[in-house]
């Protein structure tokens, strides 16, 4: 069944119960359902046909929710746009999707002029004014179908061109994704889900698609709620919880996960960036009765192709450089750890990760030649270069080393970045370390720096625990501690940002 059939089914069993809650705003289904229909027959009617790709210009707004299930409904992919970003970006993002049709929250209507100057070819706009409009406009009755083959969303990621790439989730490859997902938390129309996620990351699509096919109840937190979600967990009674690991390095700089916070909380889930050791502990007695887990996966992959559960018994031993396993692949999916020849390596050594399965993404929009470097067909089958290297614990499950393009040359030396983080993480003042080969001449860094977030941080003391564990050109050059890690639009440590406070 694809995600449309699912998301109406679900609309239509649970129409009286609560959907989304937002600043203290409860909507049920049958009122999202209602206006997006609406909304999708107005769509179909001004195209006359179904709709290819319709973009939500908007972030976590009752209109940008509801926009989802319009694109859906309408027969369309969604394509979310982030009012966050500068407009250039997403006016290339437009273009490049080319979109039938855009829906704005009121948020990106100030900047919507901006982003439509200079278009090539305008797509419908619906403005929260047109909206208005159609409160009591025709409802779509009959929905298009949607085959399983054809994209559900399309979502656009960092490029090392400075070009955003698309990646096309089909309706197949996130419909494998949630049903693993359904069978291993078996959530009810009682949880009470957080929302943490800006809608242009993909982790967001796990929220909203897991939550309202069981009927349960979506909390979008605003900024200023992510800065300190304690509170908003406590009252808002959450039982599922999904951030990435920075948001648990920020409440613990804020000395705001006490233990036995979260007494509610059933599913602890965290994504998008490495989780050390000291936030799954902190976090796991913050919330006792929750079940802790470690998802991995990039966006290729759809949301999510591997977990560890966190056993505080079992699962320090696992640990490789403070960091959490990043577990096992899901049943069905094929793993392979490469070569730089791109050839399978035996067990026991490191490598980067491959991975194979129905939740692999077709490829690249529109981009043959970064297809062809990504996704490759190898003897077992066709895999996806994740970029990252692991290697294989004891128990099968793979330990996360970093990111191939983080491994940097040092005055002609090799060096793990990941490693460096790790000593510095070692320091219980420390709660987040990011390391960086810098300056870079001719491709080689001179030296490394690093930044470190912490309360009372001894820099000395820094150092000398790097000189005691670290090679002479492992040691940073200096550490710079910042008050707050910067993060970008999608929750994760931004590098290039603590670069350029060195320009």
């Amino acid at each position: 069944m694809t995600l449309t059939a699912r998301l109406a089914n679900a609309a239509s069993q649970f129409a009286d119960q609560t959907a989304l809650s937002i600043r203290g705003d409860s909507f049920t289904y049958g009122k999202l359902d209602d206006s997006a229909r609406r909304w999708a027959r107005h769509i179909v009617d001004q195209l006359g046909r179904p709709a290819r790709r319709i973009g939500i210009y908007g972030s976590r707004s009752l209109i940008s929710y509801t926009g989802t299930f319009a694109a859906l409904y309408a027969g369309a992919a969604f394509v979310p746009l982030n009012p966050r970003f500068p407009a250039e970006r997403t006016r290339r993002m437009i273009e490049f999707a080319d979109l039938d049709f855009i829906i704005v929250d009121r948020l990106a209507q100030q900047q919507l002029a901006a982003v439509l100057d200079g278009l090539k070819q305008q797509p419908h706009i619906l403005t929260p004014d047109v909206l208005d409009t159609l409160t009591t406009a025709p409802r779509l009755e009959v929905l298009p179908e949607a085959d399983s083959s054809s994209v559900a969303y399309l979502l656009f990621t960092s490029g090392s061109t400075g070009l955003p790439k698309g990646v096309p989730i089909t309706h197949a490859n996130v419909r494998a994704y949630l049903d693993w997902a359904h069978s291993r938390y078996a959530f009810t129309l009682e949880d009470r889900f957080s929302q943490t996620f800006d809608q242009t990351f993909d982790l967001s699509v796990h929220d909203q698609f897991l939550c309202w096919e069981s009927g349960a109840s979506l909390f979008s937190l605003t900024p200023p709620e992510l800065l300190a979600p304690s509170r908003f967990i406590q009252k808002n009674a959450l039982t599922v919880w999904f951030s990435v690991p920075s948001i648990v390095a920020q409440m613990r700089k804020r000395n705001s996960l006490l233990p036995d916070s979260f007494p509610l909380l059933r599913w602890s889930l965290f994504c998008g960036e490495p989780l050390s050791v000291a936030a799954a502990e902190a976090w796991q007695a913050a919330a006792p009765h929750s079940t802790v887990e470690n998802l991995y996966g990039p966006t290729e992959l759809t949301i999510a192709c591997a977990v560890h559960r966190w056993n505080p018994a079992t699962s320090p031993a696992l640990c490789r450089n403070g960091i959490v396993s990043i577990g096992a692949p899901f049943p069905g999916l094929d793993a392979l750890l490469l070569d730089e020849h791109l050839q399978p390596l035996p067990a026991g050594q490191s490598g980067e990760l491959a991975v194979s399965g129905p939740q692999t993404s077709p490829g690249y929009w529109q981009d043959l030649e970064r297809t062809a470097a990504a996704f490759i067909n190898l003897p077992q089958g066709r895999f996806y270069r994740t970029g990252d290297r692991v290697d294989t614990l004891p128990n099968g499950e793979f330990s996360y080393l970093g990111r191939i393009d983080h491994q940097v040359k040092v005055l002609g030396f090799r060096v793990e970045l990941g490693e460096i983080e790790a000593v510095l993480r070692r320091n219980p003042a420390v709660v987040a370390a990011v390391a960086m080969g810098w300056p870079v001449v001719d491709g080689s860094a001179q030296s490394i720096v690093a930044f470190a977030q912490g309360e009372n941080l001894d820099v000395p003391a820094l150092l000398a625990a790097a000189r005691a564990s670290l090679s002479d050109y492992m040691v940073p050059a200096t550490i710079h501690c910042v008050d707050n890690m910067p993060l970008n639009a999608n929750g994760k440590i931004d590098r290039a940002a603590l670069l350029a406070t060195l320009s």
